[in-house]
């Protein structure tokens, strides 16, 4: 189907207007309760790399650019998918793990950790088939969770000072309180290695439906 169709179009209006209006319900209403506010949240930072690749694909689909952002929904498909992963396994674990207890809004959450992220995907891996030359992301996908680490062990936890730990204090998730330095880097390797890992997945399924859909192989 083309990107150009009528049908991918209104998908394509459909995923930016949630994206938007997630985003606007942030900024404005969003966990200002400390110095980062929402952005504190690494979920909040795929919700507006998400907002901005969907308004690349729309402008694409409408032909007011002719750049593909391939990179840019790479990114934001493989980051979705580390939110979704990260926090479904930490809330099934533990719900304070993540929420450090407080109660959940499901329109909200739904969104954030399975929606939206559900959307992004379809889009990137089935619409846009983005992942085409995935060692193009290394990079960006490195610089994108450097940048995160960074601005939560510098500033979060600097200027924050809670939620509160058994090691430490401010750091945007409970969890990661309660560990030493030389833990939470483990933390961020392992985590970091595996975005990489789903970078190469999902190239690896382009790949393959790509063959698919040129009839090179049984669909």
């Amino acid at each position: 189907m083309s990107i150009h169709s009528r049908p991918v179009h209104i998908y394509r209006w459909i995923v930016f207007l949630l994206a938007a209006g997630y985003c606007l319900h942030q900024l404005v209403l969003g966990a200002w309760t400390g110095p980062g506010g929402p952005f504190r949240y690494l979920t909040i930072w795929a919700l507006f790399l998400s907002f901005y690749a969907a308004s690349r694909m729309l402008a694409l689909s409408e032909h007011r650019i002719t750049r593909r952002h391939e990179v840019t929904a790479m990114c934001a498909a493989v980051l979705n998918v580390m939110v979704v992963f990260l926090y479904w396994r930490l809330y099934f674990t533990d719900p304070a793990l993540v929420n450090n207890g407080g109660p959940i809004v499901w329109w909200l959450e739904y969104y954030l950790h399975a929606l939206g992220p559900a959307l992004q995907i379809i889009d990137a891996l089935f619409i846009g088939r983005v992942f085409r030359r995935v060692w193009r992301g290394i990079v960006p996908m490195i610089l994108i969770i450097s940048a995160y680490v960074a601005w939560s062990e510098l500033f979060v936890q600097r200027f924050n000072d809670r939620p509160a730990g058994e090691v430490t204090s401010g750091l945007p998730y409970p969890f990661l309180n309660n560990m030493e330095f030389s833990e939470r880097a483990m933390f961020y390797l392992v985590n970091g290695g595996t975005a990489l890992f789903l970078l190469l997945v999902f190239g690896c399924l382009g790949w393959v439906l790509s063959r698919v859909m040129r009839g090179q192989v049984p669909a």
